[in-house]
């Protein structure tokens, strides 16, 4: 583990599920602090869960971790990392079209944060290929998406999509 280096691990996590929570539990083996940046979502409009919600969700999540706090964060996610003294970001991998658009970023934030890495981590196999994305639309489409999101989340997933208008 890395001595008093602090991570932030970024994402607007709408919902969290199973690969976010792989990624976490391996930085936390890494990194003496992880911060889970949950974004405002301003370039996300169509978020299913409002902030207060997805952070609700990333907190309970984040439990079994006492190295790990949850906040929000809007703007440069630059601004977050240094105005809480991180040295590194953590950013989830899981497919090459992820990479492409990761390692732009990655560059972008280099030269933002000089001092700053990133970190770039792929989830275990069984979750390779789950994305919050996937996982909502499988969800109001009225599929099964216990495996991907742990039973809370699952909860309130279900309880939002009953209570979204009907088409």
């Amino acid at each position: 583990m890395a001595n008093n280096v602090i991570a932030v691990y970024p994402g607007t996590f709408d919902p969290v599920h199973r690969g976010h929570e792989d990624i976490v539990r391996r930085a936390t083996g890494l990194f003496e602090r992880v911060i889970i940046a949950v974004a405002a979502g301003h370039h996300k409009k169509n978020a299913l869960f409002t902030l207060a919600e997805r952070l609700d969700m990333v907190r309970e999540s984040a439990k079994p971790y006492s190295q790990v706090t949850v906040e929000s964060y809007s703007g440069l996610l630059r601004d977050f990392v240094v105005a809480r003294g991180a040295k590194a970001v953590v950013r989830g991998l899981r497919t090459v079209t992820d990479f492409d658009y990761e390692i732009q970023l990655a560059g972008m934030n280099r030269s933002l944060m000089p001092d700053v890495e990133t970190l770039f981590m792929m989830p275990g196999d069984t979750y390779q290929f789950v994305s919050s994305s996937y996982v909502r639309e499988i969800a109001l489409l009225g599929g099964e998406v216990d495996n991907f999101v742990s039973p809370t989340v699952l909860a309130r997933l279900m309880a939002k999509v009953q209570s979204l208008p009907k088409e």
